[in-house]
């Protein structure tokens, strides 16, 4: 049976940077990454959409240590050809086992272990062991998106496809299609759909915001017609991107009927007067209280003032044998129907774990630091950024972990625990994330599942990238929080 060091689960964004850091600064350290599916990308693997793209820019959804080149929001296939040369680059793949799908993971407390049960791409099982365990595979199922369960549905004779699972062999040329959702994903399909679709309506319960700019940043292209070099470019470029993101998001807090009808008013530029703004583009909650999609060029808003596409706000009814019928009873025709719902949330991968036999649950431990979880031992959890790009917090966590390890390797210690200060015992157990600041319907529909927070910093996941990017560089391996064992 194979031992390591470490065990990085998912070779995604998450786990792909985790390794990185841990190579570099832990370079002693036997590792491998772990991935279910059967190559790399994670996300970038699993959508497979029309015109699947980021909608962060990849200045900061990039690894800070590998400079982006080209368009600040790119299509998922420059994303993967991306992620292709860091592993390249830094003999990753090496490390990587395709196919691999972590069922369970039990601690043994008296050999300070991990025992992995794992299940391989021709369905037999495997095992591993590993010291501490770096959880790198994201926060939704890959498996399956959610999709509502409708009435009628049974009824309807035409196809229903998730974005998430979406058909190689779908030919929609010419057919009438129905897009139900908003947010990044919406507004990505329905530009990529328009060219050959017959007409397509996007049916959503809720408006969102949209934020319609330029794919390009004038700076960097400056910057390259003077020949500076490409590492320099992404760190400056970087940095004023940060700067802007900080600024907008901090006057969304402090202004947020000034941002929402500056937000309005760039939509309202770009659909012309022929569709109802009040009714299906202003949405009822503040900017950035969910994530606010970056559309490049305006081209979501091209089909509606073209006359390609329409939108129906509203609740869904139920399907009927040729589309769907609203509570209000408008009818949508559709022989296809895209349901841009958004995910199922998983905690760590739907893993059983375990300690010494007896089941975790993590609904009942508090977060330390929004990465790791009070009485797990030798575990972390990758969790990024909504509001900001998830990678920027991949590399803070992994830069934290890796002075955790190489404490333990000077100290001799053989495991770590969060344990909450008997100073901060009787505070009240919170949930994951504050709805009143960041509240998406995925995470909303399944918190109670998530562990709880402190009323504290450090005892929780902000998800504000700005307050935490220098308190996680003043973060120490000797923290009142972690506690070590040696034997």
């Amino acid at each position: 049976m194979e031992i390591f060091d470490v065990l990085i689960v998912g070779a995604g964004i998450s786990g792909i940077g985790s390794a990185w850091h841990l190579q570099r600064a832990c370079p002693g350290k036997s590792f491998a990454i772990l991935e279910a599916q059967e190559t790399f990308g994670g996300t970038w693997h699993t959508h497979r959409y029309p015109g699947v793209r980021s909608d962060s820019d990849l200045y900061t959804f990039g690894y800070s240590f590998k400079p982006w080149t080209e368009e600040p929001v790119a299509t998922g296939d420059r994303i993967l050809a991306y992620l292709e040369a860091v592993i390249a680059e830094n003999d990753l793949g090496r490390h990587i086992r395709y196919g691999h799908k972590v069922i369970s993971a039990d601690w043994s407390a008296a050999e300070a272990l991990w025992t992995l049960k794992i299940r391989l791409a021709d369905g037999s099982d495997s095992t591993l062991r590993a010291s501490f365990l770096w959880m790198g595979q994201g926060y939704y199922r890959h498996e399956e998106g959610h999709t509502p369960d409708w009435p009628g549905m049974a009824d309807y004779r035409g196809r229903i496809v998730h974005p998430q699972k979406w058909p190689a062999d779908l030919d929609y040329t010419g057919k009438r299609i129905a897009v139900i959702g908003s947010g990044a994903t919406a507004a990505t399909i329905v530009p990529a759909m328009a060219e050959k679709a017959g007409h397509i309506t996007l049916v959503q319960r809720s408006p969102t915001y949209f934020n319609p700019g330029t794919n390009a940043d004038a700076l960097a292209d400056e910057l390259r017609a003077l020949e500076i070099d490409e590492h320099w470019i992404h760190a400056i470029i970087r940095k004023k991107l940060l700067a802007d993101q900080k600024a907008r998001v901090g006057r969304a807090a402090a202004e947020p009927e000034a941002v929402a009808a500056e937000l309005i008013g760039k939509v309202v530029e770009h659909l012309g007067p022929n569709v109802d703004v009040a009714r299906h583009f202003t949405p009822r909650y503040r900017p950035w209280q969910q994530r606010v999609a970056f559309i490049p060029e305006g081209d979501f808003f091209t089909p509606f003032r073209e006359g390609k596409a329409d939108i129906v706000t509203g609740q869904i009814g139920r399907f009927t044998e040729t589309g769907l019928e609203m509570t209000d009873g408008t009818r949508v025709e559709a022989d296809l129907v895209v349901t841009a719902t958004g995910f199922n949330l998983c905690v760590l991968g739907d893993i059983a774990f375990s300690l010494d036999g007896q089941p975790v649950d993590f609904a009942r431990t508090v977060t330390w630091q929004g990465m790791m979880f009070t009485g797990v031992p030798n575990m972390v959890w990758v969790f990024g950024y909504f509001r900001a790009s998830w990678t920027l917090r991949v590399e803070m966590i992994a830069e934290v972990i890796c002075r955790i390890l190489n404490h333990m390797e000077t100290t001799g210690s053989r495991s770590v625990t969060v344990a909450i200060p008997d100073r901060l015992r009787g505070m009240e157990r919170l949930p994951w994330v504050d709805p009143e600041s960041f509240n998406p319907n995925y995470l909303m529909r399944d918190i109670d599942l998530m562990p709880k927070r402190l009323d504290l910093e450090e005892w929780q996941h902000t998800q504000d990238y700005w307050s935490e990017v220098d308190r996680f560089a003043r973060i120490s391996a000797i923290d009142e929080a972690l506690v070590y064992t040696r034997s």
